[in-house]
Formats: C-alpha cells, structure tokens, sequence
C-alpha cells in the first residue's frame, strides 16, 4: 500500500471512528492506567476512589488561570451553563413568537412554518463534507440515539478542515415530522419509511437548517470505537484541563449497581489512554453538560487525525479495515477514498478549525410539554456557520507559521499541551527538547526576518501568558519562525472555542 493511501485512509479513519455515543465499553487490561487517582480504604475494604490534583507549579507571576492549594479546587471541572429559559407564560408576544417560530404540538404553526423554506447552500463542490454519528446501538437492539452529531468539512486541496459539533437537544425542524430535537432524526427516518432511511432524513435535516451540504455519513457504535483505539495501539488526548466524572470500576462491573462507579480523575496532561478510558473521556457527562462532552470529543477526533498522520500504521491497516467493516456504517466507499488519496499531503496539525454550537448561539428553552431543548439563536447561529464553511485565507497564513515547542519545566508533557494548543489557533508546531528544565518563565524566540511584533503578541495571547520573556534573533535560515520554551509559570488549562481560528 502506497504510504499517500496509508495516511489518507488513516485519516479517514479517525474522522469516523471518533463520532462515539453512549453506553458502557469493551473490556480493558485488568490494570488500567489511573493517573492522579488516589485510593483510600473505606472500612468494608471496598476502592473508595478520591480525585487528587498535585500541584503542578507555583506561579512566579499573576496568570490567567489558578490552582489553588486544596485539592478540590486544583480539579478544573466544566459546570452546566446557566441558560435563559423562556416559558410559555413569559408574555404573550414573547409566546406568540416562540411558538410561532418553534412549533409544538401544543400550539400549532401557520402553514408557512410547517415547512420552512431550506437555507441556501454554505458549501460548495471544493469541499467535502461528513456527517460523524455516534450510536449507542447494539447488536440487539431496535433503538438508534445519535446523542453524538459532528460535521467535518473538509477543503481537500488546500488542507483545512471544520469541525462542527451538534448538541443533542437541538431544537430544529426535521422534514416530514415537524420541529423536535436534532437527536430523534435518525430513528425517525428508519421508522417512519422516509426515502433512503435515518441517514437521508439527517442529511435533509442538516441541509435544510444549516445550509451545509452532506456527502457521505459514518456511524459508529461505541464497542467498534473501543477495538478500533485499541487497534492503533491507544491515543494519546492533551488533556489541558483536568476532568473528573463518574466511571465504572472496571467495565466487567455491573453499571447498574451504584457501588461499581468511582470519581476518576484525568490529566492535565498528554494522556495515553486506551479503548475504555477514550471513550469514557469522550461520553461521560455526569458532572459536565453536552457542550464539555462535544468539545473532550473534539480533542480525540484532532488526536486521532494527528496521530495517524505522525505515524506508521501500514501493520495495522488488515485490523482496521475488518474493525472498519464490522463497527462502522458508512457510504464512503474504497473507490472515494482512492480518489481522495493524493490530497493527504495537504494535511498538518495546524489545519483543523473547531466550532461548537453552545451559547451564544443557542439558548435553552422550555417547550410547553415541559422538554427543556436549544433554540438556535438564528443571527449569531448564522454569522459562525458562515465561518465554519468559508475557506480561511486567515487560517491559512499561520499555518505557514511554524513554532518549536520545548518544555523548560519540570511537569512532564507540558510542551504537548502548548502545541495543542497553538494547534486550535491555526499555528503549526514541532517539539523538540530544551536545554534545561529549570526555567521560571516562558521564553518566546522570534526568529523572523520581519520581527513583527503583533504576530509574537498573538502568539502569547493564544498561549494565555500574561507576558513572556522575548529574544529577537532574526534568522531567514531558520526551520521555524518562533521557539518557545515554557516554564513553570506556564498554566495549560484553555477553553478552545475562546480562541480566534
């Protein structure tokens, strides 16, 4: 196999094998890793799991983010956002517009409002567009919830891709059944015979509220997305802010018994993780909401498409292509992928852009029949979807802007996540070792001819540094244009959707 279809394919493969949904995994090594986990004995001698932060670092200067000395407070955990809620008794006017514009069975639309009127294409014919479907079906089973909905657009020969992740209880119009959440559109076309099945209604449903054309659709169900990580060997997921939920002791344990969870803890830091524990980080939600989920489901998706591109996987390719066959669905063909083959070289860690339907372009909403739901905030909806569909000449000057990552400080791992990082804001990144592991601040090097002093401001506002010691050394014959080295003051926690693209 030529190694342009190697990556490709690889590639491919983390777009669809990462839109994972539900439910319980496969089975995992008897011990599996557990990083800062600290376990105390409990009188009846039963795991008692206590999320443990140790502090990384004490901050020689004021930072953007701090930990404080107790271990509750080191652990960054995500918190439902508070929406605004609009009842049907709100006012009159506010009501008449809700229900007007977001029908319910309990108040019944004007004609005009029963089949709205399609949004005009946001993509054309120069990119390639995904659906990635998470199910929490099983072999047995009749019912199909794709609580998991991500959009990859992908401009092929110029290397830059969006990712759009979809929540769950999006509140939209779904062809031939009316207006319900964005999740029940998948079942609703495989039982109610609509023409080409629950793929065909997604499809229409994306085309018809987004504007975004869909060209081939993956679904995976969550045993498959288990066996295929483990297949390539794990991932390793820069995990940036630590997070903590609920997870089962071990996935032989019975999840109905309320013994059998403990509080796990993970990161920060590059974390290697397996089948089991990449699931878990990408579907766990007790203590975090949809919108946390989408975005830890995002950081395995880039890790995947990264890791693949890095890496050789030729031994691995039979494993995968059986995994492919038999845990995921989709209408890509191998006749499309060779076809799309050459284009791989296009691709590197600076070319994915993010984007997230969260607040403030949707706000929760209460339906008379007491679902609470997202209303899509149509203006600002509309302004970033546009975005996510246009190619960015702005994307792709900084992805001709290479920064050398060094981790100068003591915690390990650091120098990963800051190049994640430059990754989401569209810069492309190398890592290579410093010199020493003692330095108490961030260095930033420019090694550019211009020495343009916005660019290096830039490049210290994505990385969260309030200020940073700066070396002007121009060099026309450099490999990169900056060299970072960060210290101890450096704090990796960020939230990607904050960052410019």
């Amino acid at each position: 196999m030529k190694p342009i279809f190697r990556t490709f394919l690889t590639a491919f493969l983390a777009f669809v094998l990462t839109a994972c949904g539900a439910s319980a995994a496969a089975s995992v090594p008897e011990q599996a890793p557990l990083p800062f986990i600290l376990i105390t004995s409990a009188p009846n001698a039963s795991p008692t799991p206590t999320p443990f932060q140790p502090s990384l670092f004490t901050p020689t200067q004021p930072s953007l983010y701090s930990f404080e000395s107790t271990p509750a407070a080191q652990i960054v955990l995500p918190t439902e956002t508070p929406f605004p809620t609009a009842t049907p008794q709100s006012s009159p006017t506010a009501t008449a517009a809700i229900e007007q514009l977001f029908p319910t069975q309990a108040a019944p639309p004007p004609e005009s409002q029963t089949n709205p009127t399609s949004l005009p294409p946001l993509t054309d014919t120069d990119t390639i567009n995904f659906l990635l479907i998470g199910s929490d079906r099983r072999p047995t089973g009749t019912s199909h919830r794709t609580d998991t909905l991500h959009i990859a657009i992908v401009w092929y020969k110029e290397g830059q891709v969006s990712l759009i992740s979809i929540p769950r209880d999006l509140w939209i119009y779904i062809p031939s059944v009316g207006m319900q959440r964005i999740n029940t559109a998948y079942q609703s076309g495989e039982s109610g015979g609509y023409p080409g099945g629950g793929n065909s209604l997604l499809k229409d449903t994306i085309l018809q509220n987004f504007g975004i054309r869909i060209d081939h659709t993956a679904m995976v169900e969550f045993d498959g997305f288990s066996r295929i990580v483990d297949t390539l060997g794990g991932i390793d997921v820069p995990v940036a802010c630590a997070y903590t939920d609920w997870r089962l002791i071990h996935p032989s344990y019975d999840p109905n018994n309320e013994n059998n969870w403990w509080l796990y803890t993970v990161g920060p830091g590059q974390v290697h993780m397996d089948g089991d524990l990449a699931l878990w980080y990408a579907r766990s939600r007790s203590k975090s909401n949809d919108f946390d989920r989408g975005r830890r489901q995002q950081e395995v998706i880039r890790t995947l498409i990264q890791q693949a591109l890095q890496t050789d996987t030729l031994n691995k390719i039979p494993q995968l292509y059986e995994d492919l066959s038999s845990s995921v669905i989709t209408d890509l063909g191998l006749a499309d992928m060779l076809r799309m083959a050459p284009y791989a070289v296009n691709f590197t860690n600076a070319n994915i852009r993010s984007y997230y339907i969260r607040p403030p372009y949707v706000a929760g909403w209460t339906t008379p029949g007491g679902a609470s739901v997202l209303l899509p905030q149509e203006e600002a909806l509309n302004q970033m979807l546009v975005e996510a569909t246009t190619l960015s000449t702005f994307a792709a000057v900084r992805e001709t802007i290479t920064v050398e990552v060094q981790n100068g400080s003591y915690f390990d791992t650091l120098d990963a996540l800051a190049a994640s990082r430059l990754n989401y804001a569209g810069f492309q990144t190398v890592i290579s070792a410093a010199d020493h592991r003692d330095y108490a601040n961030s260095v930033l090097v420019d090694f550019t001819p211009a020495q343009d002093q916005n660019q290096r401001q830039t490049i210290i506002n994505v990385l969260g540094l309030y200020s940073a010691n700066v070396l002007s050394l121009p060099d026309p014959n450099s490999p990169v244009q900056y060299r970072l080295i960060l210290g101890t003051e450096y704090e990796p926690c960020f939230q990607p959707q904050d960052l410019s693209h």
